[in-house]
């Protein structure tokens, strides 16, 4: 496969700003690194925005749905059509992360890029549909490369064409911590062991199943080491079209807030593409799925250090809930950098 079109990715080096935009954290009304993290997160939103005063501007979260071939094999405790039942519950408005962008004002998208059904044209809807659902990575690859480079182009159109300088990822689709944990073994090298889970809510049993086949699924594709080559291989469409999302919104300068392990592996494969997109990317919280947290130390600046993850609420639902969770303190970020008053402005005692 090729890297073709695929948009560059140049490192946010601006040392000149970051210099000002930390200057301006330590002049705040506080000792100097009283707010942690908060910190932290003022200054990379500061930098990925390239201004000392960064506001959000209509945020978009986008749920990406497709189905997987290899949910036939009983890898989910869920039946596959959960996948288009769930997206039409976020459409309708009542899935978890339908409640909590209402709550928190973000613009919900949801995109069918290769559900098992066929949904009428609506509100809030993308069809960008490649197949219904990929083939099962068992018997041959999950995608073709022609579907694969199909489902990375709708992505990159999605963040695109959608408004605003953040983009906030979720997923749907049964099967896709398979997709995901395979992806995290191939290109990291992990043992396949340590990137399996429970997924929807496997016992252990099942896990111990899941494992065999996706054990088998690695074996029968051992060529597909080159990140296209492996997401074409384990899939999915809606893994691909995030990778694409991420490049597109990567090279448009926006922030992108990640939402637990698919949408991390679909960062991993866009990543391995163009290293510099994990500077653009805020990882919203630590997932309860074995393997998030060894895909987190995969992610992280440096060999040595992890990408450090927001929230840690034992969260495994996916559908960029932890997206939306987190948004609130991203706001808070800058909301410190454009408001907070200085020791002068405020007229109160620096230290000596």
């Amino acid at each position: 496969m090729t890297l073709t079109d695929l948009p560059r990715i140049d490192p946010i080096d601006d040392p000149a700003l970051a210099a000002r935009l930390q200057a301006l954290l330590d002049d705040k009304t506080k000792p100097v690194g009283a707010l942690g993290r908060l910190e932290d997160l003022a200054l990379q939103v500061g930098l990925v925005l390239g201004t000392e005063a960064p506001r959000p501007d209509r945020p978009q979260l986008v749920v990406f749905a497709a189905d997987h071939g290899l949910a036939a094999h009983g890898v989910s405790a869920y039946p596959s059509d959960v996948t288009w039942q769930m997206v039409r519950n976020f459409l309708a408005g009542g899935a978890a992360v339908s409640v909590l962008a209402r709550q928190h004002g973000l613009a919900l998208t949801v995109v069918d890029v290769g559900v098992r059904h066929a949904f009428e044209a609506q509100p809030g809807l993308w069809l960008r549909k490649v197949a219904p659902g990929t083939a099962d990575a068992l018997a041959g690859p999950a995608m073709t490369p022609a579907q694969c480079l199909q489902a990375i182009a709708a992505g990159r159109e999605v963040a695109a064409t959608l408004p605003g300088n953040v983009l906030l990822l979720g997923e749907m689709g049964i099967g896709n911590t398979s997709a995901a944990a395979l992806l995290l073994a191939r290109l990291t090298g992990s043992d396949l062991a340590d990137c399996v889970g429970a997924g929807t809510g496997l016992d252990d049993a099942g896990i111990a199943r899941k494992r065999d086949i996706l054990a088998r699924v690695l074996d029968r594709h051992a060529g597909a080491v080159a990140p296209l080559d492996a997401l074409a291989a384990f899939g999915g469409f809606e893994i691909a079209a995030m990778a694409g999302a991420v490049l597109e919104a990567a090279a448009r300068r926006k922030l992108v807030v990640v939402d637990g392990f698919i949408t991390g592996a679909a960062v991993l494969v866009a990543a391995r593409l163009q290293p510099h997109v994990l500077q653009r990317c805020v990882w919203s919280h630590r997932s309860g799925e074995c393997g998030h947290g060894l895909l987190l130390r995969h992610l992280g600046p440096d060999a040595r250090t992890p990408a450090r993850a927001l929230l840690d609420l034992g969260l495994r639902l996916g559908e960029g809930s932890g997206a939306a969770l987190a948004w609130p303190l991203v706001v808070s970020a800058c909301a410190v950098l454009r408001e907070m008053a200085s020791f002068s402005s405020a007229g109160v005692s620096n230290r000596a």
